[in-house]
């Protein structure tokens, strides 16, 4: 860590500590140089992994679109937001946890069908008709069977 003072490369961590809520350290450091003192933080970095388009363009992951995505797929249903709030965190995490650099829309379009499967089957169909592009009814038929052959009791 170099100085920001001085820019030496030879500095001492006087103090640690974690912040409340565990997910920062604060570090107060002191430069050997020029003796002056300063604080650092360190908080992890987590890296969405890149989106590849249809087109093949990249480009990177917005968790803003995924909400819109899901906030439009569910347009004037009653489902509670703090329900689609947890679906978008496990969406994000599934991305995360799993490592990849890069994945497609065709990827993040499964786990959001597989969340709305879950949500509501309405906004399912809604979101299945745009993301497959739908060109006739039996593709709707096909979808809606789908809904309900996964929520038939077994």
């Amino acid at each position: 860590m170099k100085c920001p003072f001085c820019s030496h490369s030879d500095t001492q961590v006087v103090d640690s500590r974690v912040s409340e809520e565990g997910d920062v350290i604060r570090r107060r450091r002191r430069c050997q140089a020029c003796d002056r003192r300063y604080t650092t933080y360190e908080r992890p970095e987590l890296l969405m992994p890149s989106v590849i388009k249809r087109d093949g363009s990249r480009m990177d992951f917005d968790i803003n679109r995924l909400r819109a995505s899901l906030d439009l797929a569910l347009r004037k249903r009653a489902v509670p937001s703090s329900d689609v709030d947890a679906a978008v965190t496990r969406i994000t995490e599934h991305l995360l946890v799993s490592g990849d650099r890069e994945v497609t829309t065709e990827y993040i379009g499964n786990l959001v069908m597989r969340e709305l499967m879950q949500l509501d089957q309405v906004a399912y169909v809604r979101f299945a008709s745009v993301y497959k592009s739908f060109n006739d009814i039996n593709e709707f038929v096909q979808a809606i069977k789908e809904v309900q052959d996964l929520t038939k009791p077994s």
